[in-house]
This record gives C-alpha cells, sequence and structure tokens, in this order.
C-alpha cells in the first residue's frame, strides 16, 4: 500500500466524474524533461500548472507503460511498471501527489484486451510450446491446410491483414491489432486475476480512475471449430450490425459484461470510489451497457465525434446519445478529438464523404483545406461541446487549436499501420505529433533534444507562449470558458429551442442558460439575453456569424 504524502483530493466529490471536463495526456507527445526527444512522466509533472491553470478537472493519462511502441505504447510488457524512458514509479507518484495539489484527478489508461510480444507470459508461452498451459493465457491455435500453414480463421486485424501470427512451431497466436500486440485469453483465471491486481495497484497509488482501452473486445467465442466471418472486412469494428447484438465472435460480447461488473466491485471498495470510461467502439443502446452503474459507468461517445458539421445530424446524435445515458443511469460523454483520429481542426473542414486517408496520404492537399476557417469551427465545437450536459474529453492541443500534421513525410512515421497495411493507409501520427510550448526553439519548447516527429514551422504561432494572454486566442477561449462552465453547469440535461434559424442548434440548460452554435453559411439573429461567451467576434449587426456558438444568460 503506497502512503500518500497529499489528500486525494476527489473525495470532495465522488461523483465529479459525471460533468468533468478530462485532459487527455499523450505521455511521448507532451513535454519532454530529460531531452532525448521523447515526452516523459516528469514531463508531464512540469506541465500540470498549464492544466491547473487551464481550468479541466482531470488529466488522462495514455499508456506510459514499459513498451518497444510499436503500437505508441498500446504495446505493454508490463501493467504495473513504467517504461524507463518515461521515468520511473517514483515519478509517477511525484505527479499524481502534484495533480492533487493542484487540484486535478488522475485517470490511467488499461491495456487489457492484449499485451506486448515481450511481456513475460507471452515469452513463457513461446518457450513452453504448444498444449502447454502457459500458451492457454493467449489464444493459441494450429493452423489450416495440410500442414497447417493457413490460418485458423480468416479474421482480420485492424491494423491490416491477418488477425492470426505464425511462430516457429507451427502455431499461430491471435493478434486483434499488431503483431507485437497477442491478444489475450479472458476465459484464464490467470488473466482476471492479474488485471484485478493491476487495478489496485494503481488505484493504491492515489489514481481517481480508468480509461478501458478496447473495452469491447476482450471476451471472444474460442468454441471449436472457430468461426469463419465469410468476408475480411466482417472483422473490423464498423461490421458489428451484420451480428445479432453480443454475438461477434470477438466484437461486442454479452459475455464481456460480467468481467466489468467484477471490476466495479473493486473499484468501489475504494473511498471514493475510483471512476472507468469504456472506449467501447459499438453504437447507442449496446454502448451505454458499458456505462452503467454496476459496470464502468462511462463510455465514449464515437458517435458524437464522427458525425459531420450538420445542425440536424449533431441534435440527432446529441438527443440520442443523452437518452442512452439516460436510460443507462450513466452521464454522457462527448470527444472531438483523440490520440486515434485527425484533429477536429482540420477534421471538420473536410467535405462530406471525403477518405481521411486519401487526404492524409495527399499531404493534406487534396482537397486543401482552409486552415483558418477550421479553426473557427474547431473553436464553435469546443464552446458546443462544453455546454452539454455530461462530461467533456479535451485531446491535448486542442486547446492551441492545433490542425492536422497531414504532411509527414512517410519516412518518419511511427504508427504499425502504415507497414501493417502494406504502406496503404498512412496512420494516425499526424495528431501525434508534439506540442508547442514556445515560439522558437529546437521543439518549440517541447524538449532541449528536439522531437521524436517533426513539428511544422507554422507551430510557432499556435504555441502556449503566443497564445497565454493573448486575447481572442484559443488558449485564452478555453481558459475562459472553462471558468465560466463551472459557474453555470448545473443537473444533467437540456431543451432544445424550436423555430431556430436553419443550420442552426440551440439549447437551454437546467438553470436558464443558453448554447446557440451556428452552422450554417448565414449570420443569425441571437436570441434574447446576455451575451457570456462567443467563440468568435459577433458581426457589426449584433447577429451570430457562420461557424460560431454563443452562450448566452
Amino acid at each position: 500500500m503506497i502512503v500518500r504524502t497529499t489528500p486525494d483530493l476527489s473525495s470532495k466529490d465522488p461523483n465529479w466524474w459525471r460533468q468533468a471536463v478530462i485532459y487527455q495526456v499523450y505521455p511521448r507527445s507532451f513535454s519532454d524533461a530529460d531531452g532525448d526527444g521523447l515526452g516523459d512522466v516528469r514531463g508531464v509533472t512540469q506541465r500540470l500548472p498549464h492544466l491547473a491553470a487551464l481550468g479541466v478537472d482531470a488529466l488522462w493519462l495514455s499508456p506510459f507503460y514499459p513498451s518497444e511502441l510499436a503500437d505508441g505504447g498500446y504495446d505493454v510488457a508490463d501493467h504495473r511498471d513504467v517504461d524507463p524512458r518515461l521515468g520511473s514509479l517514483d515519478d509517477f507518484d511525484e505527479m499524481v501527489a502534484e495533480a492533487h495539489r493542484l487540484g486535478l484527478k488522475v485517470i490511467v489508461d488499461l491495456v487489457p484486451n492484449h499485451t506486448s510480444h515481450q511481456h513475460v507470459w507471452f515469452q513463457e508461452a513461446l518457450a513452453a510450446g504448444p498444449g502447454s498451459a502457459a500458451r492457454d493465457r493467449y489464444v493459441f491455435r494450429d493452423g489450416r491446410g495440410e500442414h497447417g500453414e493457413l490460418p485458423p480463421t480468416d479474421w482480420q486485424s485492424v491494423f491490416g491483414g491477418s488477425a492470426w501470427q505464425r511462430v516457429p512451431d507451427g502455431q499461430w497466436y491471435l493478434h486483434l491489432f499488431a503483431p507485437q500486440q497477442p491478444d489475450l485469453n479472458w476465459a484464464h483465471d490467470d488473466v482476471r486475476e492479474d488485471f484485478r491486481t493491476t487495478l489496485r495497484f494503481w488505484a493504491d497509488r492515489g489514481v481517481d480512475g480508468f480509461r478501458v482501452d478496447v473495452a469491447h473486445a476482450l471476451t471472444k467465442d474460442l468454441d471449436e471449430p472457430l468461426r469463419d466471418l465469410g468476408a475480411p472486412e466482417l472483422s473490423r469494428e464498423e461490421a458489428l450490425p451484420d451480428f445479432p447484438p453480443g454475438t461477434h465472435p470477438f466484437y461486442d460480447r454479452d459475455d464481456v459484461h460480467e468481467i466489468y461488473r467484477d471490476w466495479r466491485t473493486i473499484l468501489d471498495s475504494y473511498s471514493p470510489p475510483r471512476m472507468a470510461v469504456a472506449e467501447a467502439w459499438v453504437r447507442g443502446p449496446r454502448r451505454a451497457l458499458y456505462a452503467r452503474p454496476d459496470e464502468l459507468g462511462q463510455a465514449f461517445n464515437f458517435e458524437y465525434l464522427q458525425a459531420g458539421w450538420d445542425a440536424r445530424e449533431l441534435r440527432q446524435v446529441i438527443t440520442g446519445s443523452l437518452e442512452d445515458a439516460r436510460l443507462a443511469g450513466a452521464s454522457a460523454t462527448w470527444v472531438l478529438s483523440n490520440h486515434d483520429v485527425v484533429r477536429h481542426a482540420s477534421r471538420l473542414m473536410l467535405p462530406p464523404g471525403t477518405d481521411e486517408n486519401a487526404w492524409l496520404l495527399s499531404g493534406g492537399h487534396a482537397p486543401a483545406v482552409d486552415e483558418s476557417r477550421g479553426l473557427r469551427r474547431a473553436r464553435a465545437a469546443a464552446l458546443l461541446m462544453l455546454a452539454l450536459p455530461g462530461s467533456s474529453y479535451v485531446y491535448q492541443g486542442e486547446e492551441l487549436g492545433l490542425p492536422e500534421v497531414a504532411d509527414l513525410p512517410v519516412e518518419v512515421l511511427q504508427d504499425p499501420i502504415w507497414e501493417q497495411t502494406g504502406r496503404v493507409r498512412k496512420g494516425r501520427d499526424g495528431c501525434r505529433v508534439p506540442l508547442p510550448w514556445t515560439t522558437s526553439g529546437p521543439s518549440y519548447g517541447f524538449g532541449a533534444g528536439g522531437a521524436w516527429l517533426p513539428q511544422p514551422p507554422g507551430f510557432a504561432s499556435y504555441a502556449v507562449e503566443a497564445q497565454d494572454g493573448t486575447e481572442g486566442s484559443t488558449l485564452e477561449l478555453y481558459r475562459t470558458a472553462l471558468k465560466l462552465r463551472r459557474k453555470l453547469i448545473e443537473g444533467e440535461s437540456l431543451t432544445w429551442l424550436e423555430d431556430t434559424p436553419p443550420g442552426t442548434l440551440a439549447f437551454t440548460r437546467t438553470d436558464g442558460w443558453r448554447c446557440v452554435t451556428n452552422l450554417s453559411d448565414t449570420p443569425v439573429a441571437l436570441p434574447p439575453g446576455e451575451v457570456l461567451l462567443t467563440s468568435a467576434a459577433l458581426d457589426t449587426d449584433g447577429r451570430l456569424g457562420p461557424d460560431t456558438t454563443a452562450w448566452l444568460a
């Protein structure tokens, strides 16, 4: 048990997470304290005052565990340690203590679907051979064909290619992601008990919550014979509707929920209870199951992230999401960007139906993106999101208005998607480029020794130093909005205002304040009320311009 030197500030409100603003830190790209080009835990600690001044409630730390970085840290070699390149457990404890001193909660990423192939269990499994107890912790199978030369099924990896990898003794193991990420067998008692231990390990160190990676993929139908899916594309997450709910061989199975009910007993054994949020790429009522009070409590709302810049579509998604959360006894979640998608300052400017991968392969030139209008939309989208009932998850750098770095040269790409797909999908590196803190220097203040991904010269104008205290900057907009939000947020519902101009979203929150977003190309009149904040200046006649959000008392 860790002896804490600072109070657990989350005890002031055990339900703090229901309407929180949570800031995602991708550690390797946030801040580099030791100058080796890779962000680290001490770098996070040094920059915590930025998060406190921003006004967020918590930081969510993407994986910082020992890893060879085959998948950006999500190939975990030890779920209960810190990668030596990123620091130590002592560094982690100091970070948690400083976060709590500043009034910030700490959420850590948990990666339960798979391990790294360097994990001690997998190395034991390889050494032990076919039929061994060690192999049963993973999903090993004999191949098909006369000599076992064909994969056991037609299942495909999310990153491209077969989801099976052959080992020298002839057997194959399952990896729904990169070959360096073998899937665990969640029917095995050792696996379940080890993750119970992991939950307690981090909760005992003062962690306030967990983000559960690929929460919908833990359990699999491994009864023999394994089921082929009939078409490679049916292995992908977005193909779930092709199966009756809860019956896909390895996605969103009904039996996954017993795992989270078990975890909830552990999370609730702490005072205050630890929160959790599921990364579950499933829709509507199925997603809400993960967010039930006796399971994880929240689930990411990717339908909102995937919605276009369209008033009708956004209203439908918001209404459905709030209803799903209400029926589950959860609070809704909202997110615009994260470490896996094109940053929304660029994405919201792409024409509907744009092939984002083709756009990335073009270096962001086909179609060309209007960066200034993209920033205008991003600012309007931010105020809309922050006005909604529930929790908002903010990805590092969006408070600076950072666009996607779409023109990274292929020789610097790190995402395994690039090689795994035969260099046809560019991957996610463009949203992971290290943050700019200053307007000059070898990495714009990220660290003394450069950055592991190259930053474009234009990052200087987006740097914290360039925006700090600058009236009208995106950073100051976020700071003002988050400060105001704390005063305004009450209840977990909204009422839509009807008879609004075409292309406009408008709603009233429980205590009477209003949010109006103009997604059209035409200025619109605002309803009566005191204007508290706008994402861009009002027109000279007081109307709300295109791609602009206003909050009114």
